[in-house]
Formats: structure tokens, sequence, C-alpha cells
């Protein structure tokens, strides 16, 4: 398949708005999108705060906040800044007045205005190894296609000048190396072969096989252009790790393969087979919760 094809094929896939990432209601306050990845992460930074580096310790996270972070889609996301503060999207706020928010959050609105826009991009749920010392932190990035080039850069649109100095990352957010963020897939099989130890991979409330087991269910959704919250279950994420029978195993093992070699191409057609294939991969319904 040549590079065109590719492109082609993303083009009409990963650069179409998903259930969750339509914006197309809000063209009015979208006009004046800048175009570049780099100036779209600052219009995300400017307009969103993670909880947990401000906001919920110095400055409690009120109710009406606390309902427009539980929402899944970008548009509900839009309409809380923009209660917020009225002003265009290009301006940055003042950091409280900014919507709390989670990576999944940054990832799911610069994947919105990137569609909106026609870039191909898609949400992605993995390990971080540079938020933590020595652990792998669950963490959503953004997967943007670079046609010159022919591959899948990755983002990470929470990563700013001053929490990158906090944290020593010396490498650019904007094109985040392969081995600083291990995707889902990769995890489950390094830890399944016993290459790594499960327990370093999580975060606080959820740690071992079962939070990358729900990682890696939530990435094959967020590739079905279906990003889901981060703390919502369903399906074959809720069995203790010893219900799970050999067929379940060996398909998640299937899911690992599939999202791990989702990497190297644009088509989705493995990956929307797979999601297919049981429902217990799916999320119930997903709404305008």
């Amino acid at each position: 398949m040549t590079r065109n094809t590719l492109a082609t094929s993303a083009a009409t896939i990963y650069a179409q708005a998903g259930p969750l990432t339509d914006l197309s209601m809000y063209r009015a306050h979208l006009v004046c999108l800048p175009a570049s990845i780099a100036d779209l992460c600052r219009v995300t930074q400017g307009v969103l705060t993670h909880v947990f580096w401000q906001g919920t310790k110095d400055t409690p996270v009120d109710e009406k906040c606390r309902r427009a972070m539980s929402a899944r889609p970008a548009a509900a996301k839009l309409a809380a800044i923009l209660a917020l503060d009225d002003r265009p999207i290009t301006i940055a706020r003042p950091p409280e007045r900014r919507l709390p928010a989670t990576s999944r959050d940054y990832s799911l609105l610069l994947t919105a205005l990137l569609r909106y826009q026609g870039i191909p991009a898609r949400s992605r749920c993995g390990f971080a190894t540079y938020l933590a010392p020595q652990r792998y932190e669950e963490h959503w990035l953004v997967e943007c296609w670079n046609i010159d080039e022919g591959r899948w850069v990755l983002v990470d649109p929470h990563i700013d000048e001053a929490q990158r100095a906090a944290l020593n990352i010396s490498f650019d957010p904007l094109d985040v190396p392969r081995v600083r963020f291990l995707s889902s897939g990769a995890a489950w099989q390094r830890c399944r072969s016993g290459m790594l130890e499960p327990t370093l991979f999580g975060n606080l409330e959820d740690r071992g096989m079962h939070a990358i087991r729900c990682t890696l269910i939530r990435d094959l959704a967020a590739l079905n252009r279906v990003e889901m919250q981060p703390w919502e279950r369903w399906g074959l994420m809720i069995p203790p790790d010893e219900m799970l029978s050999d067929a379940d195993i060996a398909l998640l093992d299937t899911v690992a393969h599939t999202t791990v070699g989702a990497v190297a191409t644009l088509s989705a057609d493995a990956v929307e087979a797979i999601y297919a294939s049981d429902p217990r991969l799916r999320p119930p319904t997903i709404g305008d919760d």
C-alpha cells in the first residue's frame, strides 16, 4: 500500500470526528483556530488545567466543574470552558478560569480540534515513564499522522514548559519517543512474557495486570474513535484476574497484538474487526454523559 493510499485511509477514518469528538456545533468559536500542532497544544493548555497539578489541592473543584469533568464528549468540555470564560479559546485563561481535566481530556480536546480541521489524529491510552520515577503511569497522548515522514507522531498536549521543567523532561512533548510511552498492548505483552513487572503499571488506585487490562480495552475503544473516561469499566475489564478464562486471555492477547500493530499503519480494519468481535470489548453506551 502506498503512502498516498495510507493518507487517504487516514483522511476518511481518523480525520473524521467520532461520537465524542464532534465539535461541528461550535463552528463560530473555532473559526480562528491555528493550524500547527504546537499552537493547538497551547490552545488546549490555555483552557484546561490538570487536576493533579492545579486546582484540586489549592482551589477545590466546584460541583459545576466536577460535572463537566465527568462529561464524556469534547463538545461538553468546550461548553464548560466557554461558561467559565466566553472569550475565544485561543486566548489563554488564568489557571483559576481553566477547566479541571485529566490527561484523557487534554488528549480528547486536541484530537477533536485536529479532526475538526481534517487532520488525522487519535487518542492513545497507555503508560508514560516520565511522570513518576521507575513507574509506568497510566496516561493519554495523541497520535497525529505525519504524511511527510509516513509515521504516527506521539504528542503529549498536557506537558507545557513549566511541567517539562518540573519533571526534567529532555525530549520534545510534540514528538514523544516510543520508549517513553508504552502502549497498552505492548505493556500487556511484556508483562505476560515476564519481561516487565506488572505492579509497576497503573495509577494510585489500580496497579498490575488488571490496570493494564482496563487500559488495553480503553485503548482499543479509542482506536475505534470512542474515547471513554479513564475511570469507566465495562465487559472484560470487570472480572478479577483469576476469573478470566483461557479464551478471555487469548482474546486479550489478540487485542494487544492488534493495537501494537496499529502504530505502524493507518488502516483501521484490524482494530474495527477485533472491536466488533466481542461485545465485552465495547462500552455498553456512549450517549452524551
